[in-house]
């Protein structure tokens, strides 16, 4: 094989057989000649040699041959097509992608979906960011609008529910204020605790606009009060202990509903009296409030505050089971475990057999065995590979902790 250099080409001579610039290929063919469009391609191109079995004569040698000037033609345009469509490879930088298998396009529909959970989630906490900012800011507060966007939110966990679970913390409440972060949050556990006892829609979508409003109080409190890191004053205890009932007037004057505003006043209150701002006792306490308050103190529990990590969601769901001095409606804390299992759907887990995975979905029959789904494993038809958990198979060990988990994380 000659080697000549695309600078020196002599223009308007022939090459004797094929030139090529790699084994596939042909930028000049014999009954061809070299042009000084050709040259400057190769240059622009950076293709600075090209290959022939041959040399380079005067004369074309096909002239024999005689080729009709159509084919000729022909040849050359053929070969022209296919100098260009390697040109603009080149200049893409890339080859035709290669086919996905089953696998590689299950696992890119899955990161489809969750990405566009996760824009969506983001779309709510900005809006929930938006309605605290707003009365904050203007005193301002339409409850029919909050109730529009909370349907939405009920059908959309209605249809994503386990998405959402999986989705961490610090991912949810990245550059969000506390107040917007942890009222969405725990309006998706009293939801989905809600949706477990059966809750009528209508209920459901008042009771995620109270569990959204139920911090409103706090707006009238500076924000180093209750993200302080430090022991809080007694002033600024009381101011805290009085945020119920600033959220019940806010709420009233703009007239909501009253199951509304008892749910915010009541939601610190507890079963056995100990909670405030009322010592109100079980039978007490509205609905609304009973769940809100298991759902905001799961939330507080595992969620990252500036001044603490968050628990993982095995023990904090473990702290709610423990209900010490039974503080909380054992009906409410029971659904809770149905709806998350006692490893919550997203705990990232070390199994029996020493694989490692994440928790996906629950056994509503019995809530200490969910379904994990193993990284990196994939069944025949492409779709990701899970393990039913059991008493007598394959077990969670223990959860797995922050650094442990990192690396499984899509």
């Amino acid at each position: 094989m000659n080697s000549f250099s695309a600078a020196d080409l002599p223009e308007n001579k022939y090459f004797e057989k094929d030139a090529l610039i790699d084994k596939k290929f042909i930028v000049c063919a014999p009954g061809v000649p070299i042009s000084a469009a050709l040259k400057a391609g190769l240059a622009e191109w950076n293709f600075p040699k090209v290959f022939s079995e041959g040399n380079i004569a005067d004369a074309s040698p096909l002239a024999d041959a005689k080729p009709a000037p159509a084919e000729k033609s022909a040849a050359a345009v053929r070969l022209s097509d296919e100098l260009d469509a390697l040109l603009e490879e080149a200049e893409n930088g890339s080859s035709p992608p290669a086919e996905k298998t089953p696998q590689q396009a299950a696992q890119d529909n899955a990161d489809a979906e969750m990405e566009a959970v996760r824009t969506e989630y983001a779309r709510y906490l900005a809006y929930t960011e938006s309605v605290y900012k707003t009365y904050a800011g203007k005193q301002t507060l339409s409850i029919s609008a909050v109730s529009d966007r909370m349907k939405e939110f009920c059908g959309f966990l209605q249809k994503h529910r386990r998405l959402v679970l999986r989705m961490q913390p610090e991912e949810e409440n990245s550059g969000k204020t506390y107040l917007a972060a942890h009222s969405l949050r725990s309006t998706v556990f009293a939801v989905v605790i809600a949706q477990q006892l059966n809750f009528p829609p209508h209920k459901l979508i008042e009771l995620a606009a109270t569990c959204l409003l139920h911090e409103i109080g706090m707006t009238r409190l500076p924000e180093s009060v209750y993200t302080s890191n430090r022991p809080l004053t007694e002033t600024e205890k009381k101011a805290i202990a009085a945020h119920p009932v600033i959220s019940y007037n806010i709420l009233r004057a703009a007239d909501c509903p009253l199951s509304v505003c008892l749910g915010a006043l009541e939601h610190h209150e507890r079963e056995n009296g100990t909670g405030y701002p009322r010592k109100l006792q079980k039978p007490q306490i509205s609905i609304y409030a009973k769940i809100i308050a298991v759902a905001c103190s799961y939330e507080a529990a595992t969620a990252h505050r500036p001044f603490r990590d968050g628990q993982d969601a095995f023990s904090g769901i473990l702290g709610i089971l423990k209900n010490p001095g039974h503080q909380y409606d054992s009906t409410v804390v029971h659904a809770l475990l149905l709806s998350l299992s006692l490893y919550p759907i997203g705990t990232y887990v070390l199994l029996t057999d020493g694989r490692r995975g994440q928790v996906t979905d629950i056994d509503p029959e019995n809530p200490k065995y969910p379904v994990v789904q193993i990284p990196g494993e994939f069944r025949a038809d492409g779709t990701p590979a899970t393990v039913k958990t059991d008493e007598y198979g394959v077990r969670i060990v223990r959860p797995l902790g922050k650094e442990e988990a990192a690396g499984l994380r899509a």
